[in-house]
């Protein structure tokens, strides 16, 4: 039920004052399948090279703005460019059973007046992807944004990458619409599939991660026993 004022237009609902802070952004995430910590060349990028090596292609490159690289130097002079800035914040993700990197995600667009952030940049390697680790990163960086007072929390990919558009949608991203030639990379148009969860909805998202990250949803082999889809 919408709201009117003196003149009889309809206006949003009354909030408080949006407040976040980005100081505890870049700490360290600990959860039990994985651990996410700020990207440095000289901790990770080594490792981080030969985890993305080991894909038979180039495909998980295509849809990122950067890549694929083929030298070790020229990976780490990128992670290097990107170390230590605070929008695109990167994370290294280190999975649990090796204890290396295997993967990285990023916040972006950090917005603290409107209280609005981003998550992107995500590569995960093969060997990351389809794991409760590759999950639990997704869940930690949620956790922390919505637990540091954002009360939006965003997914943005081009629309024609179908497997982004399943993971915002498995992870319990509402889908939003399209901003059409939104921007250009590596030579082609983007049109912009723009997904979101707001704090609103948060406690029953975070119930169902709970749910679905505790051991017992896992056979022996590591397969999930129930499914993450239905939020």
């Amino acid at each position: 039920m919408s709201l009117h004022n003196d003149l009889g237009q309809p206006i949003g609902q009354p909030i408080e004052t949006p407040s976040a802070s980005d100081g505890p952004l870049n700490a360290p995430m600990d959860g039990t399948y994985c651990r996410l910590e700020p990207l440095r060349a000289d901790a990770h990028a080594a490792s981080l090279f030969e985890a993305y090596a080991e894909a038979e292609d180039d495909g998980d490159w295509t849809y990122l703005p950067y890549g694929p690289f083929t030298v070790e130097a020229d990976f780490r002079e990128f992670v290097t460019s990107v170390q230590g800035r605070p929008d695109p914040m990167f994370f290294a993700i280190i999975d649990d059973r090796t204890g290396l990197p295997a993967g990285v995600a990023s916040y972006l667009r950090v917005d603290n007046r409107n209280a609005s952030i981003e998550v992107g940049h995500i590569h995960l390697s093969r060997r990351l992807q389809r794991t409760p680790a590759a999950t639990e990163a997704m869940y930690l960086m949620m956790e922390r944004a919505f637990r540091s007072g954002y009360r939006r929390y965003e997914w943005k990919c081009d629309d024609l990458n179908g497997p982004s558009r399943a993971a915002a949608k498995r992870l319990g991203f509402s889908y939003e619409g399209i901003f059409r030639q939104a921007t250009h990379y590596k030579g082609r148009n983007r049109d912009t599939a723009w997904f979101a969860v707001i704090d609103s909805e948060w406690p029953a998202r975070q119930a169902e991660f709970q749910r679905w990250l505790r051991s017992e949803n896992f056979d022996a082999a590591g397969n999930q026993k129930s499914s993450l889809s239905h939020i």
